[in-house]
């Protein structure tokens, strides 16, 4: 058994998830609510409403156009880290853990921005990205889940918690790889985590609707 080349192997994949992750994760870092609002009003989006730099909060602020632009933006963040990995990472390509390391990265990014003290928005437009990387059926059928929920229910929240807890059985649906049902499942959970408040707030009836 060679030692030495499976310590090589080893550092050398180790490396690359470096590489990769870090990337996507600087790309997710990218506010692009924060940006876009403080250009077009000089205030910081992270006392406004929520707090959260995403397009539900930039809605507040900015109406329905930037609530659309910003959700397009945050889900290219999620899509261009992905194909790059696909493109340019080899290392265990066929079990599709370059494609998953690109997209956990680049949604801790978006949710803990290095650029905003480790503060952001919940990930929603950013993950739904990622997935029409990985495979774009499942990505348009969550994005299509996440629009009906939301349109019926009016809550962005319950659209956007119901749409990530599909992912995972989508993914088992269209017999994808292993590594893609475990990053939307426990993307799904992530989420969902980075949703307690508004589930707080749907329970005491106090969650804003998106529109009335």
């Amino acid at each position: 058994m060679n030692f030495t080349g499976m310590a090589m192997d080893f550092f050398a994949w180790s490396y690359m998830i470096g590489i990769v992750f870090i990337i996507a994760y600087l790309i997710g870092s990218v506010p692009t609510g924060y940006i876009i609002v403080k250009a077009k009003t000089g205030k910081d989006i992270r006392e406004i409403g929520s707090g959260s730099t995403g397009a539900t909060n930039v809605k507040r602020v900015l109406g329905t156009k930037y609530f659309f632009l910003v959700m397009l933006l945050d889900a290219l963040k999620g899509v261009i880290p992905v194909i790059l990995a696909w493109k340019f990472a080899t290392f265990k390509a066929e079990f599709g853990l370059p494609a998953v390391i690109a997209a956990i990265g680049v949604i801790v990014g978006h949710s803990k921005s290095l650029f905003l003290s480790f503060k952001g928005g919940k990930s929603v437009a950013t993950g739904v990205g990622t997935i029409l990387a990985l495979n774009w059926q499942v990505g348009l059928i969550v994005a299509a889940v996440w629009g009906v929920i939301t349109y019926i229910t009016h809550y962005v929240s319950v659209g956007s918690i119901v749409a990530v807890i599909c992912a995972p059985l989508l993914m088992l649906f269209f017999h994808q790889p292993i590594a893609y049902v475990l990053y939307c499942a426990v993307g799904a959970v992530y989420i969902i985590y980075l949703h307690r408040e508004n589930i707080k707030r749907l329970l005491e009836g106090n969650e804003n609707k998106v529109r009335k």
